[in-house]
């Protein structure tokens, strides 16, 4: 809710020019973003081209500007045929529908690793209101895939006791 007395402004020309072409920068990557998030999940091809006020051109497009806008035909003053879609100028043809599964794979494997360190973030709390530190953990509830962070926790801890307790390192002269 609005505070009463205050009216929204709502879009308004921006007149300071520096303000402006900030806000062209972040809108023009919002857009892009969302293009990209269009293509990726409704399977779309997608391009947009913007120009800023001093009519430099930014474009985006997926799989690229240039394929989609020669799927529907030449280019005005062009006679080229439509150039297959190509990986980074790696010169290896893509299968999109390939990429956009790996992409899909890569997001459930993220989702997951996140859904795992909630996990272990939960365990490390509830040792903490237990009023028991995180390493005090019982080994036997930390599941098979946290065991390695587990560890690797753990032996971090213990480089960092035997740094304090042997002091600093001594300083090497020059």
């Amino acid at each position: 809710m609005r505070p009463l007395g205050r009216t929204s402004k709502g879009r308004q020309h921006i007149d300071n020019k520096e303000r402006r072409q900030v806000t062209f920068t972040k809108r023009r990557g919002g857009l892009f973003k969302k293009a990209s998030e269009l293509a990726l999940l409704a399977g779309a091809s997608i391009a947009v081209v913007v120009f800023s006020e001093t009519n430099l051109a930014y474009a985006f497009g997926d799989p690229s500007v240039d394929a989609v806008l020669l799927s529907y035909g030449p280019v005005p003053g062009e006679d080229a045929e439509p150039a297959p879609v190509h990986s980074g100028g790696l010169g290896k043809d893509v299968d999109l529908e390939m990429l956009r599964q790996a992409v899909g794979e890569t997001r459930a494997e993220v989702a997951a690793e996140k859904a795992r360190m909630r996990g272990i973030t939960a365990k490390i709390l509830q040792a903490k209101a237990e009023g028991r530190f995180w390493w005090d953990v019982d080994v036997g509830e930390v599941g098979e895939a946290e065991l390695p962070e587990f560890a690797r926790a753990l032996k971090e801890l213990r480089a960092k006791l035997d740094g304090h307790a042997n002091g600093p390192p001594p300083r090497q002269q020059q």
